[in-house]
């Protein structure tokens, strides 16, 4: 820690021509980062940003659902993320008949909000250096343990973790509070909220209003509390005030968030090999969303079904594809081993840097080899055999009903309807018509690639026939036909006449659950194959890891994300691409009637939406730039990953101006390498989202609520 403390000394020096890089830790903020941001034209104070004694901007920010940031924009809890954070919760609430995720949805008061089973809001409480107790590696389990009890007993109720930073050359405890009695508020329709769909996805520019709201109820002390109809809204300890004021070229501007994952320590044997892994990933679900993307064009009731899934498959993949791009285009390779090559130059100039960091690099491409044909095994099950879905619902049937069995002692009439319980609301985002092509699809392009010294599959064949000779469309058409996992009612059917271990036996028996039992075993077999090769790979990551903070001390330096809460500071800002091609730094309503296309599911437009394309500027009135025209989305240079997405974008004082929700395509190798040129996050403007909220909601009552600011 005091390598890492030791930087803020020089920062003010070197520091500006990297303002706008960095996910920097909200502590460390005062000695590291809070001159700059002040000199970068930020008007707040360290203590404004993060306080564990007072209210401060970390106290309105949220993690959301597990893997999403919100924000809460007023005095009784409402909270604002993106549209495609809220996705999947707005699909589950959704049926033929009140379809919120494609109509829209917006409650008029407080009765009509309704409760999102096991939605949870997290909020930060503080984040404490532990570092010195953590220091013996030998040690760590039992220091981890013991640091995380008393947090327990001093903070009842929360969540405690000891995190670990720099590839385990820092830790901190982090407490958390989690309320888990949240509501669904409203959003727009898919065709605002998911504007441009998939072909729009990483790009720019944008016309997509992706927002969704929400609210986070308490007990009427304050307290997290499950769902009960007496809970009240959360009076937050503090929300963000809303500026109407716009955004101009050159503005500061900080997004605070729950980023991801990064791999800005990775080596160039490690970046190789990734995309190694990746590109089995891009193949495999292209396989598989090409057959959802036919289904759901074929019928409005499987897009409801299926809509969160494709979302989710063509996030990444589309992801790693322009990751694939941006490696080649921008030689991050060549350029990682180039530094790794001045590293050791460095290193063999001292023996004591030889003595500690001499090895790191050749033992992590050792290691890294040896696990390499694990990992890619291990991805080719799980984004092939692994996303067959009846053998997912037959495995996570099974997984409930065993774990209460033999887990919880209960009967096994009770672990069956346990388990049937949990598994109803699973049909309703299922087709197994698509998912028998689906099987056929993904079995087919596993066995292409298997490696059959690592993984073997004979054991789903019928009579131990062999997988690599199987026909493999008989196996489908036998497997539906008999299995009890293609519909609910026939699961309810089979599994309500279980009553002893040897209905249990019986039952257990099925297609689908052997099918699942074959993939689950090879599957954890070499998952744990990397858990043990990544272990043993950890002293020479954080050695190379540690290697790096000295020879770079008197630069900034901030640890790859991990899910625990950041803030990136920079400005508005275009960018060029290439030689000839400028984007400007906004897009405005004229977007969204040049794309429009009635064909095409990702760019049909809302009925509500087209009277406003040819309207004057009063009608927009305060949600007018001040150039007359309706900005929807807008372009800053904030280093952010996944995550990210719904989180604040903040002006200098701290007020709300817009949502980040995306990443520009020719920036994807931003995990590994910040661009600085290149890199864009990509921001809803706050003044379409409340335009939408009031002008085509028609929800006043919440902009009554907001605190919003000209």
């Amino acid at each position: 820690m005091k390598k890492i403390l030791a930087l803020a000394a020089a920062l003010s020096i070197c520091l500006g021509a990297w303002a706008d890089e960095g996910m920097w830790l909200l502590p460390l903020l005062e000695s590291m980062n809070i001159d700059i941001m002040q000199r970068e034209g930020c008007r707040l104070t360290a203590e404004d940003i993060y306080s564990v004694n007072h209210s401060s901007l970390k106290d309105a920010v949220v993690q959301f659902d597990g893997g999403c940031t919100g924000e809460i924009v007023s005095k009784d809890g409402l909270l604002l993320t993106n549209h495609h954070c809220g996705y999947s919760r707005i699909q589950e609430l959704s049926t033929p008949e009140h379809n919120y995720l494609m109509d829209g949805y917006w409650a008029l008061k407080r009765s009509q909000e309704i409760p999102v089973p096991g939605l949870t809001v997290k909020f930060l409480v503080y984040m404490e250096d532990v570092t010195e107790k953590m220091a013996d590696p030998a040690a760590r389990p039992l220091a981890k343990a013991l640091i995380e009890n008393d947090a327990k007993e001093a903070n009842p109720g929360c969540e405690v973790v000891v995190e670990s930073f720099y590839d385990s050359n820092v830790f901190y405890l982090i407490v958390y509070k989690n309320y888990t009695d949240v509501r669904f508020v409203g959003a727009p329709p898919s065709s605002i909220g998911k504007f441009g769909g998939d072909t729009d996805n990483w790009e720019w520019p944008r016309h997509t209003g992706d927002f969704s709201m929400f609210r986070v109820y308490a007990d009427k002390k304050g307290e997290p509390a499950d769902y009960n109809k007496n809970n009240v809204p959360l009076k937050a300890k503090s929300h963000l005030k809303i500026s109407l004021k716009g955004v101009q070229e050159g503005d500061y501007a900080m997004v605070m968030g729950y980023p991801g994952s990064t791999q800005r320590f990775q080596t160039a044997a490690q970046l190789k090999d990734m995309e190694q892994v990746h590109r089995i990933a891009i193949d495999a679900r292209l396989v598989r969303e090409n057959l959802m993307w036919d289904a759901m064009c074929s019928d409005a009731a499987i897009m409801l079904q299926y809509a969160d899934k494709y979302a989710m498959s063509t996030n990444y993949r589309k992801k790693w594809q322009g990751e694939e791009k941006a490696f080649r285009d921008l030689d991050i390779i060549a350029r990682q081993e180039a530094r790794e090559e001045a590293f050791i130059e460095w290193v063999n100039q001292n023996p004591e840097r030889v003595e500690k960091y001499g090895e790191a690099l050749d033992r992590i491409a050792a290691a890294t080899a040896a696990a390499s044909p694990v990992q890619k095994a291990f991805n080719l099950i799980y984004e092939s055999a692994f996303q067959i879905e009846i053998q997912g619902l037959a495995f996570s049937f099974i997984n409930d009903v065993l774990g209460a069995v033999q887990g919880e002692g209960a009967t096994i009439e009770n672990a069956v309807q346990g388990g049937l319980d949990n598994l109803k609301k699973e049909y309703d985002s299922y087709y197994a018509p698509l998912d028998k092509k689906e099987t056929a699809a993904l079995l087919s392009f596993f066995r292409e690639r298997v490696d059959t010294s690592l993984i073997n599959m004979n054991g789903i064949m019928p009579e131990g026939e062999d997988f690599l000779n199987l026909d493999i469309d008989k196996y489908v058409t036998d497997l539906f036909n008999t299995s009890a996992f293609v519909a609910y009612e026939k699961v309810k059917e089979v599994w309500e006449n279980v009553h002893t271990q040897e209905d249990l036996q019986a039952a257990m028996d099925d297609p689908a659950m052997q099918l699942a039992f074959n993939v689950f075993s090879n599957a954890y077999s070499l998952y744990l194959q990397t858990e043990q090769l990544d272990e043993a790979m950890e002293p020479y990551r954080a050695a190379y890891t540690a290697g790096l903070l000295e020879w770079t001390e008197g630069q900034p330096s901030y640890p790859d994300a991990n899910f625990t809460m950041r803030l990136t500071y920079g400005h508005v800002r275009p960018y060029s691409p290439k030689d000839g091609l400028f984007y400007d730094y906004f897009t405005t309503l004229r977007g969204v009637q040049e794309k429009e296309d009635p064909s095409n599911p990702e760019f049909i437009v809302p009925e509500a939406l087209k009277p406003w394309y040819s309207a004057k500027p009063k009608q927009f009135g305060k949600y007018a730039d001040k150039d007359g025209s309706l900005h929807l989305c807008f372009l800053t240079d904030n280093d952010i990953t996944g995550g990210n997405s719904g989180s604040p974008v903040l002006d200098a004082y701290g007020r709300l101006i817009g949502l980040a929700f995306d990443g520009n395509w020719e920036s994807m190798s931003s995990d590994v390498i910040f661009e600085p040129e290149l890199q864009r996050c990509i921001c809803v403007d706050i003044r379409y989202v409340l335009f939408c909220v009031e002008k085509l909601g028609g929800a006043k009552n919440l902009i009554r609520e907001m605190d919003i600011v000209k």
